[in-house]
């Protein structure tokens, strides 16, 4: 059996071999009359078989190793049989969030280049327009018509060849969600995955034969890498926030669910309708929340609805991934109140492998670690990364590589575009990303220095400190999103909720500093996650508001 020692998706071969008969993916077909989510299953061998047959079926359409391909495919099994077929190929997916809109999409298929597209129908239809973002593309695969599933069908007990690959092939690009620019593609080595799957593996201890539903389509590409059972969520990746909570949780009690990945967004939801209902998570035994801050009293609520489960909020970026993580328990404890007090919110110690530093700002490139000037414990400053799954460059686009990565030797450290510090015991305090400071006559104000005081008042949904006018004379506002039912409708209403605001953020020094507080019905967030708030465009828009 031909398994190369550096493909990334060897793994599925190992784990089909290890574990032939365990369930390796189920996907919704729907939801019945007792609310329970109907799933179509497929064990490791199935699903190797599957791969390997995609395989075949795009080198007969035309992909050869090396060709980018575009990867169009709703999350669930055909998503990862795609991934996996492209893998074995020796082709590089190319993997572009839907959401983010035609404009920002079809400028990254530019940027990428691809030769082939493998998608749904309406993305393969929609590939022919007269575009130049599809100049490029030659061939074309559709997921899911009579010519796939019969491709699929013809499965060989023989293992096809896994193409042989360098630890330093590229594997496959990925785009960042553009929260606070244009997306970027993300160039991944086989040897970066494979560094990414053993850190993910040895840092949550995720052994074989666990079931996980990821909220995330791209994480639960790692689950066959693993030898865990995938969950498909029945939410639209591009906008999850809009997903109803209640079919997620008939999944995560119904398929025994020991592991899941989101953000906070969707977790909230998840958490609200368990309260609302009583509903307990007995199974969940590790939850993953990331990709913003994450609130205590979501945490706090999180320990009563998953009384067995160890909740982690990783830190990292597509670039790389993990950087750090920090379990509920730390976090709820002395990390809370030096939030609480504008210290910033911890986000643990670095990952076996990972190092970190924190250099003080810099605008423009810093060629090498020698020109950059490291802070001292406690000094905020710009945070850097390196280690294996770090990775080295974004396609096509050298400019920002130059601005984004570092050289030391043979390492890349990568400047996360984040503000934090280190303190004495080497863990790391995020204060939010650079870009979205607030310059002030006065001094900087972070953005995570002021939000965590405000956000603990329980009809605060979500909150954003901008900067109104021009940098660096800006004046600090907070925005906040209300929960549900508890906007302000009338001044008195805004003057009480207001009050009250200030009262509970009496503990941050600098939470004076602010001074307006205003409201919006929902704050615009990031398509991946929607997590992240688009600050610099709060900013520009209530300075305009706030003018009038």
């Amino acid at each position: 059996m031909n398994v190369p020692g550096s493909n990334v998706a060897r793994h599925l071969r190992s784990a089909a071999t290890s574990l032939p008969d365990h369930l390796a993916t189920k996907s919704p077909t729907g939801v019945g009359a007792d609310g329970k989510v109907i799933h179509e299953t497929r064990s490791f061998r199935q699903l190797d078989q599957a791969s390997d047959a995609a395989a075949e079926h795009f080198a007969r359409s035309g992909l050869a190793a090396g060709d980018r391909v575009l990867l169009a495919v709703r999350p669930g099994h055909d998503l990862i049989v795609g991934m996996f077929g492209l893998l074995k190929l020796g082709a590089v997916p190319v993997a572009i969030d839907p959401g983010m809109g035609s404009s920002a999409f079809l400028d990254c298929v530019r940027r990428s280049r691809p030769s082939a597209i493998v998608g749904v129908h309406a993305a393969t239809l929609l590939s022919r327009l007269p575009l130049t973002a599809f100049r490029t593309l030659r061939h074309r695969v559709t997921v899911g018509n009579s010519a796939w599933r019969q491709a699929l069908a013809a499965t060989s007990p023989t293992p096809r060849p896994i193409a042989d690959v360098a630890s330093e092939t590229m594997a496959a690009i990925l785009f960042t969600s553009g929260s606070t620019g244009a997306p970027k593609g993300v160039c991944y080595t086989h040897g970066m995955f494979d560094a990414q799957i053993e850190l993910v593996r040895s840092t949550y201890g995720i052994r074989p034969g666990e079931t996980d539903m990821a909220m995330l389509p791209l994480f639960a590409l790692f689950n066959p890498a693993l030898g865990t059972t995938t969950v498909t969520p029945l939410l639209d990746p591009s906008k999850p926030l809009a997903a109803d909570p209640a079919p997620l949780v008939a999944a995560l009690l119904s398929e025994k669910v020991t592991c899941s990945f989101g953000s906070p967004a969707i977790w909230g939801k998840v958490a609200d309708h368990c309260e609302a209902r009583g509903i307990k998570l007995p199974e969940l035994r590790r939850l993953l929340i990331a990709g913003a801050p994450v609130s205590g009293e979501l945490l706090a609520k999180l320990r009563i609805i998953a009384p067995n489960c160890v909740t982690h909020t990783p830190y990292g970026a597509t670039e790389c991934l993990p950087v750090t993580t920090i379990t509920a328990e730390e976090l709820l404890g002395e990390a809370r109140q030096l939030a609480l007090r504008g210290h910033g919110t911890c986000v643990g110690r670095a990952v076996s492998g990972v190092e970190i530093r924190v250099i003080r700002e810099t605008e423009g490139p810093i060629a090498t670690l020698a020109e950059a000037s490291l802070c001292a414990a406690g000094e905020i400053g710009e945070i850097i990364a390196t280690g294996p799954s770090v990775t080295r460059e974004y396609d096509g686009l050298p400019e920002a590589t130059r601005a984004a990565k570092i050289t030391d030797g043979a390492r890349t450290w990568h400047r996360m575009g984040d503000l934090g510090a280190l303190d004495a015991s080497d863990r790391l305090f995020f204060f939010g990303r650079r870009v979205e400071k607030v310059r002030t006559a006065e001094g900087d104000l972070p953005t995570e220095s002021i939000e965590p005081a405000f956000r603990q008042h329980p009809h605060v949904f979500r909150c954003a400190l901008i900067g109104l006018g021009e940098a660096p004379s800006q004046t600090p506002a907070l925005v906040v999103e209300p929960r549900a039912g508890h906007f302000p409708e009338d001044e008195a209403a805004r003057a009480r909720f207001i009050a009250e605001l200030r009262a509970i953020a009496k503990s941050c020094p600098q939470a004076d500093r602010v001074k307006h507080i205003v409201f919006q019905r929902a704050l615009p967030v990031d398509v991946r996650h929607n997590a992240k708030i688009h600050r610099l465009q709060l900013g520009k828009e209530w300075t305009k508001q706030l003018a009038r």
